[in-house]
């Protein structure tokens, strides 16, 4: 029986009605009188000088009300991270990919747009592009940028413990190495914005993000705006992901030519132009050695890794970090040296994604566990339980696990999914595998993106002054994981309302300040918020009462909509008939000898204190060590996950087939039990794909040449196996009534844990993503001709790990 009256149910989602019936409003169904259209030229090279730019033609065509360049943008730079800001709204003197913005033009219809944008005379001088990472640590490599000397964006060397000393006390080592592709996030509503300045000089910019402050904060930044008189409002969001987490060069093209035309103005982008874009998940190149002793402990683990960022930096600075630390945890490792470096190239520029930086190197790291479970003889369930950390204990690279469900949540798919039996039997069946991984992640980072003790979170909440109703006012980013349900479901439980009795007003900065989607942060930061504003207008209501009828404050309590008063008792006839009075033709009066309700007592509160407004904030407290880039990777609480997954591989074709896929999350407390399991479902399905379909492709020029949904696989709901989610519960005492994470982490098991059960089904270890037939096919082939499969990283990563083995010393 739960003590609470919405939390920890399965409360519907207070956006699903508007959703499913059509009515949500998405960027796309946004209009505003006199609207123009944009259109963006964009580079058709991966790599030129800019020789020519004339707009003389398109700006004399009928319909076309203004073009600008970078001549009119300026060439501040702007980025994610302020250490790291390398872009500017449009190219200057030189392209560094296919799709780079060169020009914006607005039009009164996009058809005019696009025919104006195909008359600007461009002229580029194309060079030879750098398409890997490889090359572009070569000493034959151009240097991309002048800032970037050798093409490094950014590069991380740590060491917890002494490495060297622990290979002395390790009786095995096992090394291995992953190398993945750069992925799409996939998300169904392309990007898109709409940007009107009012005669006052107030710019507002509707935009499909998932970070209203950090959008406003850069428009107003590059076009050099007050920040007062930028406004950011985010609609309904089909899908974010990752990539719509920063301020994109569409959304500052579209607000400057909407300060220039005076006009409002808008544009979307084409499903090409969310590939060439991108902003989403690195290529990654992992290569680690795993030290452990006779009876399974770990010792140490030496990890080198190389990310592929594209041309520009966006989050890549935290990218580079969040593949290192994030190994640090859930279990006991003692020593740990990372050296990772991210190299910028002529392709799309990468950001974050989904479990931002750790899921490649979750999946390599698990890989390795399994590996020598196997040549130790023991259960590759019972080697991690024997290593899980607990709750209270420290990583080694200083994050503390104020909560950890890790032995719960590996006990739990262990039971349900009759492992022990299944792998017995499964071991004997050619074709069949099943694989067990672990894996987590932070729940909200612990710093703003730039230095500032900013509050993370803040919310209002504004009780109805004819009583029996609350608005929630805030800036967080609904973007469909639930976050506004979340929020309602909160203020509900505080004020002891009904769920349809709170309306969530969000994604406007107007509203508040609240720092985004992004790092798994809105239920921990936005809900403490949420319900401190909630306690401080409840608290105010029971100060009215107190005035009114005597006693402490402290004596009313609210639930279910009325006022329980735990001592003394109250007479409320008079109050009651002057209620009555004042609200005459209202049909939901109570009886006469009813309990007070919350709609009389908010109102008597508006009498006697006027507007009701509680207010909420949250940041985290300090956090983390005192290393080099400790900030990164820090956070209020962590949570963890576990996954055991059946597959089928048909060793004819390389088919996989998924069967029976038992997982669970440790979200510390459930606010809504439905919504976490379609996180963690959610989770699951991402990182199936990018475990056995997903991969950007590019041609020899750095064109993208699958930039559309037909031909970059993701999985559909015919792809889609049984899932059976469970949750655990660890009473995270950081996080709202103990709540954390659950929205990204639950990715990190996927991908080992499919690469585990692939390789009891076929005998291959493999070491390129994704699982794709042609691959499996050819490996079996190989082995079925050799006796043993190489792969064509093998020799790829030998030269590169020589490369950052050279820069480690």
């Amino acid at each position: 029986m739960s003590d609470y009256n919405v939390l920890n149910s399965r409360a519907k989602r207070v956006d699903g009605y508007d959703k499913v019936t059509g009515r949500a409003t998405y960027i796309d169904d946004l209009r505003r009188p006199n609207q123009l259209y944009a259109a963006l030229l964009q580079s058709p090279v991966a790599y030129g000088k800019i020789v020519k730019l004339d707009t003389s033609r398109a700006k004399q065509m009928k319909g076309v009300v203004e073009v600008v360049t970078a001549k009119e943008a300026g060439t501040v730079r702007f980025g994610v991270s302020p250490a790291r800001y390398d872009e500017t709204v449009f190219a200057v003197d030189h392209v560094r990919y296919v799709g780079e913005e060169i020009a914006a033009v607005a039009a009164v219809d996009m058809e005019t747009a696009l025919a104006a944008v195909q008359a600007i005379e461009l002229e580029i001088e194309e060079l030879t592009p750098v398409l890997d990472a490889e090359t572009a640590l070569s000493d034959s490599a151009p240097q991309l940028f002048e800032q970037y000397k050798e093409n490094v964006t950014a590069e991380v060397a740590q060491e917890f413990g002494d490495v060297e000393r622990a290979r002395g006390e390790a009786d095995y080592v096992f090394s291995d190495h992953l190398l993945s592709k750069m992925q799409d996030a996939a998300f169904l509503e392309p990007n898109g914005c709409l940007a009107e300045m009012n005669n006052d000089g107030q710019l507002t910019l509707w935009s499909s993000t998932q970070t209203p402050h950090y959008v406003q904060r850069t428009i107003a930044m590059v076009l050099g705006i007050p920040l007062h008189r930028v406004r950011v409002v985010k609609p309904q969001v089909g899908g974010g992901f990752g990539p719509k987490a920063s301020a994109s060069n569409l959304e500052l093209a579209v607000s400057l030519l909407a300060c220039k035309t005076g006009r409002p103005v808008k544009s979307i982008f084409t499903r090409e132009q969310i590939f060439l874009r991108s902003r989403a998940r690195h290529q990654f190149l992992h290569k680690m050695e795993l030290g452990i002793k006779k009876d399974g402990t770990l010792v140490f683990l030496d990890h080198q890794a190389i990310l592929d960022g594209g041309a520009y930096s966006s989050f890549g600075i935290a990218t580079i970090y969040y593949a290192g630390s994030l190994l640090g945890g859930p279990y006991k490792l003692p020593h740990m040296r990372y050296h990772g470096v991210r190299v910028c190239t002529n392709k799309p520029a990468c950001g974050a994604q989904r479990g931002h930086g750790g899921v490649i190197a979750r999946a390599l790291f698990e890989s390795l566990l399994d590996q020598a479970a196997e040549e130790l003889a023991i259960d590759p369930v019972v080697l991690r339980l024997k290593n899980v950390m607990s709750t209270g204990e420290k990583t080694c690279n200083e994050l503390s696990m104020s909560s950890l469900g890790m032995r719960e949540c590996l006990e739990a798919v262990r039971d349900q999914s009759s492992w022990q039996r299944k792998r017995t039997a499964l071991s004997q069946k050619s074709g069949r595998g099943i694989g067990v991984a672990c894996g987590f992640f932070v729940s909200g980072a612990g710093y703003p993106i730039y230095r500032s003790d900013t509050w993370h979170s803040t919310v209002t909440v504004q009780l109805s002054e004819v009583g029996g109703g609350a608005v929630v006012r805030c800036a967080s980013a609904e973007i469909g994981q639930g976050s506004d349900t979340v929020l309602a479901m909160i203020v509900a439980e505080e004020l002891g309302l009904d769920l349809q009795d709170v309306r969530v007003l969000s994604g406007d900065t107007e509203h508040s300040v609240d720092l985004g989607a992004y790092s798994s942060r809105q239920t921990m930061m936005m809900g403490h918020a949420a319900k401190m504003a909630a306690i401080d207008a409840r608290n105010q209501v029971a100060v009215a009462l107190a005035e009114s009828f005597g006693g402490p404050p402290e004596r009313f309590q609210f639930k279910n909509n009325t006022v329980v008063v735990t001592e003394g008792a109250l007479d409320i006839a008079a109050m009651r008939k002057n209620f009555f009075a004042e609200h005459r033709g209202f049909t939901d009066h109570p009886p006469a000898d009813a309990p007070l309700t919350f709609r009389e007592a908010s109102r008597l509160a508006f009498n006697t204190l006027g507007t009701i407004v509680g207010r909420g904030r949250y940041k985290p407290p300090k956090l983390g060590g005192k290393y080099k880039g400790a900030a990164v990777g820090t956070s209020p609480a962590y949570g963890c996950s576990a996954q055991i997954i059946e597959v089928g591989v048909d060793l004819g074709t390389g088919q996989v087939d998924l069967g029976q896929v038992t997982m669970s999350h440790d979200c510390g407390f459930a606010i809504n039990r439905t919504q976490v399991e379609g996180q963690m479902q959610g989770n699951f399905l991402m990182g199936m794909g990018e475990a056995l379909f997903e991969e950007v492709k590019f041609d020899h020029t750095g064109r993208t040449v699958n930039a559309n949904l037909a031909e970059y696989k993701i999985p559909t709901a015919l792809d889609v196996p049984a899932l059976d989610p469970i949750i655990i519960e660890s009473n995270e005492p950081n996080g709202p009534y103990g709540a954390k994470e659950v929205g990204e982490g639950g990715i990190m098991p996927t991908i080992p844990a499919i690469l585990n059960a692939v390789q009891q089904a076929t005998g291959i270890r493999f070491r390129e993503l994704p699982l794709n037939p042609q691959r499996i096919k050819e490996s079996l082939t190989r082995l079925k001709q050799d006796g043993k499969v190489t792969f064509e990283s093998d020799a790829q990563c030998e030269r590169i790990i020589a490369l950052l083995s050279a820069r480690r010393k």
